[in-house]
């Protein structure tokens, strides 16, 4: 069994340990679509895994979709963002390795970079009564891309404002 697959087993394990301890209903949506964040990586909003199910051909309500999520989250298998905006970003949490978010804050674009492990061995034994699970870094800034953009619109209105007839002295 490849790794993908059994992490997929795994997840779905846990998901009907927590649908069973909390007494809700294991339909075979919730596992679709367990499974299907799963089976994709990276950040998702919820328009895009409803756009996404629909192209796999999984016809879901967007109510089951939020319902859904709302579990998932309680169970500790999806973590939800927010990096910024009103829009709610959200990842798997197992199967994923300990990274930092790159947040522009200017164009709103989201990278994911590996760290080297902020918390050591000898550091996560001293946090006692605590097990951790994963960690996330958020840093915010402005990207190469919107830089450029700012330089080039300042130059543009440097350049404009020199060209203009009425600044000339006469």
């Amino acid at each position: 069994m490849d790794a993908s697959r059994k992490l997929r087993e795994q997840v779905k394990e846990e998901f009907m340990e927590y649908l069973t301890l909390h007494k809700h209903r294991k339909t075979p949506e919730r596992f679709a679509i367990l499974d299907h964040i799963y089976t994709t990586r990276g950040h998702f909003d919820m328009d895009s895994l409803y756009k996404s199910m629909i192209d796999v051909n999984f016809r879901v309500s967007r109510a089951t979709l939020y319902n859904t999520i709302e579990l998932l989250l309680d169970c500790g298998l999806v973590v939800k963002h927010q990096f910024g905006g009103n829009m709610s970003k959200y990842e798997r949490a197992y199967g994923n390795e300990n990274h930092d978010h790159l947040i522009c804050t200017c164009c709103g674009q989201v990278w994911e970079t590996r760290n080297s492990d902020l918390l050591t061995q000898t550091q996560l034994k001293k946090i006692k009564k605590f097990k951790v699970s994963y960690y996330s870094m958020y840093i915010y800034g402005i990207c190469s891309k919107c830089s450029h953009a700012k330089k080039m619109e300042l130059k543009k209105l440097e350049r404009n404002g020199k060209e203009k007839p009425g600044n000339k002295n006469k």
